[in-house]
């Protein structure tokens, strides 16, 4: 915007300040109302990168093997032995219960009371099997009924019996530790989740399920002696979305912080009420306008309304400083107001949207989750141009300003004088030199991050979460969990009658199980060894792969379709593998290993491909982070040094800006390395966001630092009287967004502390390196302009 365009825009605005008013203010009725109706939104496909190699062969094979969004559910008999009437009663009606609930596909749930659930044994006329759970076992109520000791004495031999039975089943059917605990203490019962609801065709309301699951099984079932454990991704994303409701309780803590900060910093109930207000108009507006466009608020983004109501407060504290230096002039309110807006439009505006441009460039990762909160940021701090620019210039331009805002203070002039140090030789060097030390310290630092989960359980939540403990024991009492990964080998027709081929699947299978982080594995290959020793009386000498097609066809042919080792026409075969962990080193040591082992098995035949199963979609989501990296900081950096190079025209300006950024970004890296924070999906986003929030304080100062040098005074006084206009309000928001933010460290969610972390350290860091680092820079780029030392 020239010159003229920006007189003509003040004009208007303020000749029709009451019209314009009145405007924001049916814009803000209608928005609340239609942020009245958002609602909170969590889908499975919102979280990995659907077109990563990974993925494509995961959504290919997924009608055929099941997907990884699915839901394990393990009963547990505290009493510590399942074989008992009121263990089978609750195990029974849980596979029921789940068996019903929409969303829920039901031909993929599996128990001990599924029919598919069989076992097989030899005996002398060949083979004999059966379901492990026989039809005809049934627990009389009666029996459950232990008030009046009134047992039907024949009812209880039967089911005795019965449960002798199973056991014997249980161990014929080899399901021990994958259907059965390995001490015999829990039975787990699985299920595959549909993407759309059947009842409404909708997509499956994930966190709505999740409330069902928790109602509907551990509600009804658990007591004193049954504890039901329940984990998958529908469920994780209930726990989150129920800990996100800790949100508000912390977003109304920084209201109240940031009330208090304000109103230390303006003495005044009217000027701390006003750049509050805007700031929250802000968040209403995003808010509405994300429902208006037809996005929901996903748990993972729910933070995003706090950081457009901080970034709204930090230009909003600008606006007041810089009206209240011109009221102190001598000028009218009105006037005062009409100055501010006219010197801040240019560098909050380019300011905002350089956060805005920076958030937007999130869009090129391809996870929904990432792009949905980049379009969440982008909207939130657009409108602050609007808000915190525009409606408050207006609004303080109808205060009444008290004499003690008339009169300029001058305690506060030694300060800046002895901050305006770092722009003289005698200490821009020394900064400059121990900036450059600890960048190299930090960039070293930062070379060890990890890409990933670092701890085992869901890394959204803490570890003495309900969730995370029932990952826990389901982990220690079972060989499978949900950390499974399957490589899909793809064949021809008919492929699994051939020898070569089992072969090949076997010998792989058997490398793999031998890797670092492998618990357990399974194939049709191995499943058919079993199969074969069967049909030789069990002797597990005969533990392996039939060398002629006839027995081959004979030992897979004992595998159903429905075991999901094998598709319709025996051309597509899974080799599923257990992890130990999910954690990112885990993660990277098997894919890394299947990517050595697949040049050796492949052929024009035969083609092993990653990768499917919650760890597969973990691993597709690694490497699409890992690879966004780079791009994103470089995106998110040339945003933000075209705006400034335009705002400034000056190539030394901007680089002064931009290096203090980057310096405190590598920090942060290596913050995350120390304590242990991987860069994932909920972490990638931070740098960028402090980024962006970041560059906003040497705007503020070198947009009026900027003009001075053009003036002609040197770098000291150009900076110090920067300062005195700018530099309490950057001191000030540094300090108030970094407290807002640490009391994140208390929330529920583990992502949320993480952030809150990696927040406060770039809020405040970046403030100090704004007044300490850009000056330093300046005084060695404007070398000529050095002038005498005037610090006291």
């Amino acid at each position: 915007m020239n010159f003229h365009g920006a007189v003509r825009l003040e004009y208007a605005l303020f000749k029709y300040r009451r019209l314009v008013i009145s405007i924001f203010a049916l814009i803000t009725i209608f928005l609340a109302g239609m942020a009245a109706n958002l609602s909170l939104d969590a889908a499975f496909t919102k979280n990995i990168p659907l077109q990563h190699p990974y993925m494509q062969t995961y959504l290919k094979h997924q009608k055929q093997f099941g997907g990884a969004n699915n839901i394990m559910v393990a009963v547990e008999d505290t009493r510590g032995d399942i074989f008992n009437p009121e263990f089978f009663s609750a195990l029974k009606g849980i596979h029921d219960q789940l068996f019903f609930i929409p969303g829920v596909d039901r031909s993929q749930v599996k128990s001990l009371y599924s029919p598919s659930t069989r076992f097989t044994q030899v005996v002398e006329d060949g083979f004999a099997g059966g379901p492990v759970i026989p039809a005809d076992f049934v627990i009389n109520e009666r029996v459950l009924d232990s008030s009046n000791g009134d047992y039907d004495e024949r009812a209880m031999a039967q089911i005795s019996f019965g449960l002798d039975t199973i056991r014997s089943n249980i161990e014929k059917a080899g399901i021990v530790g994958r259907m059965v605990a390995e001490n015999y203490n829990a039975a787990m019962i699985t299920a595959q989740l549909m993407e759309f609801d059947p009842n409404t065709g909708k997509p499956l309301d994930t966190l709505a399920f999740a409330r069902t699951l928790e109602e509907e099984l551990r509600g009804k079932y658990q007591n004193d002696h049954i504890k039901v454990h329940i984990i998958g991704f529908a469920k994780m994303a209930g726990d989150v979305a129920d800990g996100a409701k800790d949100v508000v309780f912390f977003f109304a803590i920084a209201i109240a912080i940031t009330a208090i900060m304000v109103y230390w910093f303006c003495r005044s109930k009217v000027l701390t009420m006003l750049p509050l207000l805007c700031s929250l108009v802000a968040v209403v507006w995003q808010l509405g306008l994300l429902n208006l466009i037809g996005f929901g608020l996903d748990p993972m983004s729910i933070l995003v309304p706090f950081l457009v109501f901080a970034i709204g407060v930090s230009h909003g504290v600008q606006m007041i400083n810089a009206v209240k230096h011109r009221v102190a002039e001598g000028l009218s309110s009105l006037t005062a107001a009409q100055a501010a807006f006219a010197a801040l439009l240019v560098p909050g505006g380019i300011a905002l949207l350089s956060d805005t441009v920076g958030f937007l460039t999130l869009l090129a990762i391809d996870i929904g989750i990432i792009r949905e909160l980049a379009i969440s940021a982008s909207l939130g701090v657009a409108v602050i141009i609007f808000t915190n620019l525009v409606l408050l210039p207006l609004l303080l331009s109808f205060v009444q300003f008290k004499d003690k805002h008339k009169t300029g203070g001058g305690k506060t002039s030694k300060v800046w004088l002895w901050i305006s140090n770092f722009a003289t030789p005698k200490w821009a060097i020394p900064t400059l030199i121990v900036s450059a030390a600890i960048f190299a310290l930090a960039h070293s630092m930062s070379a060890s991050m990890k890409i990933g989960d670092l701890h085992a359980g869901a890394p959204s939540l803490h570890e003495d979460s309900v969730y995370n403990q029932d990952t826990f024991f389901i982990q220690e009492n079972f060989t499978i969990t949900t950390d499974v990964i399957s490589v899909i080998v793809e064949a021809f027709p008919e492929a699994c009658t051939y020898h070569e081929v089992m072969d090949k699947v076997d010998q792989f299978q058997w490398q793999m199980m031998n890797v670092e982080g492998v618990q357990s594995g399974v194939s049709l290959a191995s499943v058919a060894k079993q199969v074969n020793a069967g049909f030789n009386e069990g002797n597990p000498r005969w533990q392996v792969l039939p060398r002629t097609t006839a027995s081959l066809v004979q030992a897979v042919g004992q595998v159903p379709t429905t075991s999901g080792l094998l598709d319709s026409n025996c051309s597509t075969m899974p080799v599923y593998l257990f992890l130990t962990d999910h954690k990112a080193e885990t993660i990277e040591t098997v894919i890394n290993e299947v990517k050595r082992l697949q040049p050796l098995y492949n052929d024009e035949r035969l083609n092993f491909k990653l990768a499917s199963g919650p760890v597969g979609v973990m691993a597709a989501t690694n490497e699409a982070v890992s690879g966004a990296q780079v791009p994103m900081m470089l995106y998110v950096y040339g945003a933000v040094f075209v705006l400034c190079l335009l705002s400034f025209r000056s190539l030394k300006a901007t680089v002064a800006v931009i290096l203090p950024l980057y310096v405190v970004s590598t920090m942060a890296q290596a913050l995350m390395t120390e304590l242990q924070i991987g860069l994932t999906v909920s972490t990638l986003p931070v740098i960028a966001l402090g980024v962006g929030i970041g560059v906003d304080y040497g705007i503020y100062i070198l947009s009026t630092m900027n003009m001075k040098l053009r003036d002609g005074l040197a770098v000291q006084e150009a900076f110090a009287q920067a300062l005195v206009e700018r530099g309490s309000a950057v001191v000030f928001t540094g300090l108030t967004l970094a407290i807002g933010v640490s009391t994140w460290v208390f929330s529920a969610l583990k992502f949320q502390m993480d952030m809150g972390i990696l927040l406060t350290f770039m809020f405040y860091v970046n403030m100090l390196a704004a007044i300490t680092m850009l000056p330093a820079l300046a005084c060695i780029f404007w070398w000529g302009q050095r002038g005498g030392n005037k610090a006291q």
